[in-house]
């Protein structure tokens, strides 16, 4: 290659702020364990070397002899399986040693590195023939730079000889664009999912879809997982008074009168009407929330345009306090000043995005941990038990 290379760019700092994260669940391999055996840490992300390349950490699991799929499911602890690795792209690695940590599986060991116009060039660093592999990679904002690493790293997994290639996408970009609204416009979220499975994926693990329905867009197994488990247990124990979730829009109706039930609290919907892109008008606040703190639940905050006018109208009818939960905190463009100068009492998101560093830096924006949720769907999925305790 005679292109100098250079180190990867991280997006505008992009990182998540570990002490506000709190990780839920317990791994299924460690409830299978009576004998509590401490969990195998991840390793830490060794510093780059002076040829500007990004290294992922390694345990010694290569070399190992392939099991078969009942052999799998005998596996006492994830951590002794020496036939399944997880590797990482650049767009959330701290999620991913996070998830690896939950597990007891090190991060897997591969070089990520640019040519001097930005084109990708990803080496794996240890042998992966027959390994069932799972590769964490939001597709977050640079969106087309992170989904074209995702698509050359699964091409480097299947011509490595990887047994199964799971891509986990904490967050599925272009998930929005799921129908024709408009005329001579793209289905660009079905476009995607043909190229993840022409890339050589063999399964998907995705968090909170935009439209549920994108799952038919694969033709290969998708595992859909919901971060409500986590948001809804962090508000049992805040134990809000007088407490109404709020959809913001008639599309998350079904996912808000969810949240509603699991809290046991009513429910209440917001109409709005979609001017342009990014660009929304509040209508009508369709139930009672007069005196009443209000909980608005969204799977994806971009600019918060909506999630402000809805906090506006709703304290307009009468509410008392306002509260907000998103799995997926785009937060682009104004949307940190926005929440910063806005009435909203506290916005609760989770790390299938970096959270930026200026957003970092607004004490109303908390973040939770998914890698919990993530971790027991990996291991679930690898001793192919069901996931359906994700659920609940």
């Amino acid at each position: 290659m005679q292109q100098e290379l250079t180190k990867v760019n991280q997006p505008g700092g992009f990182h998540v702020n570990h002490q506000d994260t709190t990780a839920v669940l317990t791994p299924i391999s460690e409830q299978a364990d009576a004998q509590g055996t401490s969990r195998q840490s991840a390793s830490v992300l060794d510093p780059a070397p002076a040829d500007g390349s990004i290294t992922l950490p390694a345990g010694s699991n290569s070399g190992s002899h392939a099991k078969t799929s009942p052999d799998r499911k005998r596996v006492g602890r994830l951590s002794e399986d020496k036939r399944v690795k997880v590797f990482s792209g650049s767009s959330n690695r701290a999620l991913a040693e996070e998830v690896c940590k939950f597990i007891g599986v090190p991060l897997g060991e591969a070089r990520l590195q640019r040519f001097s116009d930005g084109e990708v060039h990803f080496q794996l660093l240890e042998n992966v023939r027959g390994v069932d592999v799972f590769l964490v990679q939001p597709t977050s904002f640079p969106v087309d730079q992170h989904l074209v690493e995702l698509l050359i790293m699964i091409d480097a997994l299947k011509r490595a000889s990887a047994g199964r290639i799971t891509v986990v996408i904490p967050y599925y970009g272009y998930a929005r664009q799921d129908r024709k609204d408009r005329p001579r416009v793209a289905i660009t979220s079905k476009l995607v999912a043909d190229l993840l499975t022409t890339a050589g994926a063999n399964r998907a693990l995705l968090v909170d879809l935009h439209a549920a329905q994108i799952q038919g867009f694969f033709n290969i197994p998708v595992d859909h997982l919901f971060a409500s488990p986590v948001l809804v247990s962090y508000f049992r124990e805040m134990s809000l008074p007088n407490l109404t979730v709020v959809s913001p829009d008639a599309g998350g109706v079904e996912r808000a009168r969810f949240f509603a039930q699991k809290l046991e609290v009513p429910l209440a919907i917001v109409d709005k009407r979609r001017t342009d892109i990014n660009v929304t008008e509040v209508m009508n606040v369709i139930g009672d929330v007069k005196g009443r703190t209000c909980l608005i639940l969204d799977d994806i905050i971009d600019t918060a345009g909506t999630l402000v006018k809805t906090v506006d109208a709703l304290l307009a009818q009468g509410a008392q306090k306002v509260y907000a939960c998103a799995t997926h905190a785009v937060l682009s463009g104004p949307a940190v000043e926005r929440i910063a100068a806005s009435r909203l009492e506290q916005l609760i998101v989770t790390n299938t995005i970096p959270l930026r560093e200026e957003a970092q830096q607004v004490a109303k924006i908390k973040v939770l941990s998914i890698a919990g949720l993530l971790g027991r769907a990996i291991e679930s999925i690898h001793m192919e038990t069901s996931v359906s305790s994700l659920f609940n």
